[in-house]
């Protein structure tokens, strides 16, 4: 999530600075080299040796389809309109094997002027198919972002992360997991933990490159810090080196690193926005339930 989420260079956030006026908000499509296919109910919905990638200023990038790759006969118009940044949009209800998915895919009957290459291409929600491909490798979570890049560090920095004053994690065996466009993250083997102060949250978030992500609340004193703490059970091979080891919102948490207080970064996951860690990343696919 690299190229127009974050801090990536057209994110919301950006990190660096261009030598050009950069527009408040960008579209950007390209083409994708994998064949991607979408099922539900065990049928094909959509099997594109074409597919497009689209980027845009503040969400994930999603997949966009040629109609004639896309099986329309399963989609109906439902008559909901809806205005965009990239112009408006035609919502449409799939209907497969008896099931109905209201609002699973939109087109652009009137794409903005900049943009006219989105006419003719359907778009869906993430959610609204049972199984995503890229050739034969499932994906999991949302389209994966070519621009995206992950790098596990060992480091023997001193972390320390406290809430109210109560350490919750304090060790020299952290594992920092450094990701394109996001703040580093530190990772903390369980034996540094506090995690006599952690409630299982019962939540889960999914990444493309990460895994499968699992939540707990933190407990101190009187006060519940919901959703604080994250791990991967079982990780995709991106988060492999960290795995079972636990990582806490810096942007949510005070976080020392040799010492030194490390400011609270800003991003979809601070307490400015609202949202918890798998609600924050819904809303960057652009749809609460996307």
């Amino acid at each position: 999530m690299s190229l127009t989420a974050g801090s990536g260079p057209f994110g919301e956030r950006p990190a660096g600075r261009f030598n050009v006026a950069v527009p408040e908000r960008v579209l950007f499509i390209e083409g994708v080299h994998p064949r991607i296919r979408g099922v539900a109910e065990g049928e094909t919905v959509v099997d594109s040796p074409n597919a497009r990638l689209l980027h845009e200023t503040g969400r994930l990038p999603v997949y966009h389809f040629p109609a004639d790759e896309v099986r329309m006969d399963l989609l109906a118009e439902s008559g909901a309109h809806e205005p965009s940044a990239r112009g408006e949009l035609a919502w449409h209800d799939l209907q497969v094997s008896g099931r109905e998915m209201p609002g699973a895919a939109w087109t652009y009957p009137e794409p903005v002027e900049s943009a006219p290459w989105l006419a003719g291409l359907v778009a869906f929600r993430w959610a609204a198919l049972d199984e995503w491909f890229a050739e034969a490798e499932q994906l999991f979570g949302h389209p994966r972002d070519p621009y995206s890049r992950i790098d596990v560090c060992r480091t023997a920095r001193h972390v320390r992360v406290s809430l109210d004053g109560v350490v919750l994690a304090e060790s020299r065996r952290a594992r920092a997991l450094y990701e394109a466009a996001l703040p580093p993250r530190w990772y903390v083997p369980p034996e540094d933990v506090r995690t006599d102060l952690l409630v299982p949250s019962g939540h889960m978030s999914r990444c493309a490159y990460k895994g499968a992500a699992s939540y707990w609340h933190v407990r101190v004193g009187d006060r519940v810090e919901e959703d604080l703490v994250w791990a991967y059970p079982d990780p995709e091979h991106d988060a492999a080196p960290v795995r079972d080891m636990y990582c806490f919102f810096s942007e949510r948490v005070d976080l020392e690193l040799d010492g030194e207080a490390v400011g609270r970064p800003e991003t979809q996951w601070s307490p400015s926005k609202g949202a918890s860690g798998a609600a924050a990343l819904r809303g960057l696919m652009g749809r609460p339930d996307a």
